[in-house]
């Protein structure tokens, strides 16, 4: 038994339940989440021998913050995203690289083509990005020590644990409608067996069941895990040794140096786990239909028959579109979110110190 914990017997009599569940000892948890999720405090923290107000912002503001950047992200580099898509799903050879990837859609379906599956896109980086930095917020708050400090461990714990949240609650549903969406080809709806992002989740379920939303959730929650345990240690860390910036400290950074850690933090994650954004994006693709064994079983068959069939480098295929994509999105997210969080870390300390 956990320390804190009072056993409840199960036997316990409905009118005795209550006062034990509300025992001091079993509401600590409740305590620490409570404090995680309150407004914005300062704290003192003792660096280099200096005293020195330190803000923790509330897991509310975070996720404003990181919102706040989605749509524009969305609108910007849509067109990369469903380039991306096109060539991890290409197994035969049609698109030679990006520019020909980009032309061949053009020319076969039209500019607009390029902009397909924006709707979910749009709303799903909104809410993601939300859940992430809040969550990363709520996390790290619960695990910062009595004087309100993070070890990097610690923060890689934290950003990992967001990207499972956000890849379980947000991510996978939103993806697969985006995928079989952008995997359509042709210029007609008639013709199309998706016609938008509402009928696309209608006709997943219809055929495949409500877990249907869910497919590829496995590499989905490797890939996003691993990517958000890279983004908040590197971008931490980077701001620390470019600008002398540390988080809480009230100071706001330059719109261009927020946009230059935000993408040079956005790089060791795609490449550390483009193995299985390939992989969701294969199962997240494929349709299930009665009677016909799909293509690909889940994850440990996929991450072993793509390699044998196309080749090792097969696992890397998008790479490149998702470097052109997601640091250039991190650097509009970062920018946003750093002036947000910057003007409110300011005035908890002035509230603070007054």
């Amino acid at each position: 038994m956990a320390r804190g914990w009072q056993k409840v017997p199960a036997s316990l009599p409905p009118q005795r339940l209550r006062p034990a569940l509300l025992h001091p000892s079993n509401s600590r948890v409740c305590c620490q989440v409570s404090r995680a999720m309150s407004t914005p405090a300062a704290v003192t923290t003792t660096v280099a021998g200096k005293d020195k107000k330190q803000a923790t912002l509330s897991p509310w503001i975070k996720g404003f913050s990181g919102s706040a950047g989605g749509v524009v992200e969305a609108l910007c580099l849509q067109p990369i995203d469903v380039i991306k898509t096109r060539l991890q799903l290409d197994n035969v050879g049609k698109y030679s690289g990006i520019v020909n990837c980009g032309q061949t859609v053009v020319r076969e379906e039209g500019v607009k083509a390029l902009w397909k599956g924006l709707t979910p896109f749009a709303t799903h980086l909104t809410l993601k990005y939300a859940l992430r930095f809040g969550t990363n917020a709520l996390y790290s708050n619960l695990l910062r020590d009595k004087d309100g400090k993070l070890t990097e461990t610690r923060r890689m714990l934290s950003g990992f644990s967001a990207g499972i949240t956000e890849a379980i609650l947000i991510v996978t549903p939103f993806e697969v409608v985006k995928i079989r969406l952008q995997s359509q080809k042709g210029t007609s709806k008639a013709t199309m067996k998706y016609k938008g992002p509402i009928n696309t989740a209608g006709t997943i379920i219809r055929e495949e069941g409500l877990f249907g939303l869910w497919s590829g959730g496995s590499p989905t929650i490797l890939r996003n895990g691993g990517n958000q345990m890279c983004l908040f240690w590197a971008k931490n860390n980077i701001d620390r040794v470019l600008w002398g910036k540390h988080e809480g400290d009230g100071r706001t950074l330059a719109p261009w140096q927020s946009m230059t850690s935000g993408a040079s933090a956005a790089i060791l994650g795609p490449c550390a786990t483009c193995p299985f954004d390939v992989v969701k994006t294969r199962l997240m693709a494929q349709q299930k239909q009665q009677g016909v064994a799909p293509r690909y079983k889940g994850l440990t068959h996929a991450l072993m028959t793509i390699p044998r069939e196309e080749g090792l480098k097969a696992m890397w295929k998008g790479l490149l579109p998702r470097l052109m994509r997601i640091p250039p999105g991190q650097a509009i997210v970062w920018a946003v979110s750093d002036q947000i969080t910057g003007y409110f870390e300011k005035k908890a300390i002035e509230d603070a110190q007054r």
